[in-house]
């Protein structure tokens, strides 16, 4: 071959391929999933893999970002090199069934049993639960089982289990029970103080009657309070559609983790749609822990009932300006025996400033029985200081 054919064989190849890689240039900017559509290993966790079975597709997304897409697989009725079959497995977009399949089976139907006084026996209050631990313990409602003498629950799977009260706590709205069941599902906990307005949630539950219901929404707004639901509120909001028989099921993220206990409906009576509310499930772990621990949760109490004292009660009571008033005390109370009075107003808790009455409430429940409190405020024109003993809220007040 001459050197001038060279030459020419030469820069013919050179043109070639500069000339493939345009095109696949302009392949890569206009049709991206002609590219990606080729399968890729999909990184399957060791509990869910098949081993008989090769999987092959887009990996799903990780636990750095919302996991709302679902999948589905086709068995191509090949083998691989080792043998096994090979299937092949797209993601949807816009699908939350990865989250579903994580928590849904650990969700169970409640059935309590009242006895009534004068009409014998009560139709069976109706609610939800999540299963949080392997030994069974599953975390509900105060108000699903209150005054109950029968429990049973229901399992996704179909099982029926009798379920006994290990502990519950009116002032948070929550009771945690047990059964005894084998290879029960637990629910993943997630993290409540992580949870933003705008997050997608989904509730699971029984409304109606309807076991492993799901539906969908946003955070609509945290830190709600003052609702007249619980004596302790910090509640999640949610758009998310909650009914009857929800009361005690999931509240989870997209991650498939729960982040609240769902609890109540507002405003269903005045017409209003879309206001659900839930229990944040870090308030959830600690008084979990506490009724396992005590059987009971145990706060700070110094016998006092304060309300938020707006413009008119200022007008009406002389009170020295708007905030948190004493409106009674309990008889033999350390606040009471401390020099505490109606209409003393309250400004701060043992160094920290308080604006509404169930914050200051809450401050003071979380001193141990036995250490003291420090309250600054007014009585009149007069500026009071006060350390006042603490002790464990009598049952009674809990009811």
């Amino acid at each position: 071959m001459s050197v001038s054919s060279f030459q020419r064989n030469l820069l013919f190849l050179g043109g070639s391929v500069a000339l493939g890689l345009a095109i696949a240039a302009l392949v890569m900017h206009f049709r991206p999933e002609w590219v990606h559509s080729r399968a890729r290993p999909v990184a399957v966790s060791q509990q869910a893999a098949d081993p008989s079975v090769t999987r092959v597709g887009t990996p799903l997304a990780d636990s750095s970002r919302a996991d709302n897409r679902g999948s589905a697989t086709r068995d191509t009725n090949a083998l691989d090199a080792t043998g096994k079959r090979v299937v092949e497995e797209t993601f949807l977009p816009g699908s939350f069934a990865p989250a579903v399949r994580a928590t849904a089976p650990a969700v169970v139907s409640v059935y309590a049993e009242r006895t009534q006084r004068l009409l014998g026996n009560a139709p069976p209050a109706l609610g939800s639960g999540v299963i949080v631990d392997a030994l069974g313990h599953i975390v509900t409602n105060h108000h699903v089982i209150a005054g109950s003498n029968k429990i049973r629950v229901q399992l996704a799977d179909g099982r029926v289990a009798d379920a006994i009260i290990v502990g519950s706590d009116p002032d948070t709205d929550l009771a945690v029970m047990k059964i005894n069941l084998p290879k029960m599902p637990v629910m993943a906990l997630g993290r409540s103080d992580r949870v933003q307005v705008g997050d997608v949630v989904l509730a699971i539950g029984t409304p109606l009657g309807l076991s492993q219901t799901v539906t969908h929404g946003i955070v609509s707004a945290v830190g709600r309070a003052r609702l007249g639901v619980a004596a302790y509120e910090n509640f999640i909001q949610t758009d998310a559609a909650i009914n009857v028989g929800n009361s005690g099921g999931a509240l989870v993220n997209a991650r498939g983790e729960l982040i609240g206990i769902n609890t109540a409906v507002l405003g269903k009576n005045l017409g209003a749609e879309g206001i659900g509310v839930a229990i944040p499930v870090d308030l959830v772990r600690g008084v979990m822990q506490e009724i396992l621990r005590h059987g009971r949760v145990i706060r700070g109490w110094i016998g006092i009932d304060p309300r938020d004292a707006g413009p008119e009660e200022v007008a009406a009571f002389g009170l020295p300006h708007t905030g948190v008033a004493i409106y009674d005390l309990y008889r033999n109370s350390p606040a009471l025996n401390a020099g505490l009075a109606r209409l003393d107003m309250i400004e701060s808790v043992s160094g920290q400033e308080v604006h509404t009455a169930q914050d200051t409430l809450a401050r003071i429940a979380s001193h141990k029985p036995g250490s003291k409190v420090t309250l600054i405020g007014r009585r009149g024109a007069q500026r009071f200081k006060v350390d006042v003993p603490v002790i464990e809220a009598p049952a009674q007040t809990l009811q």
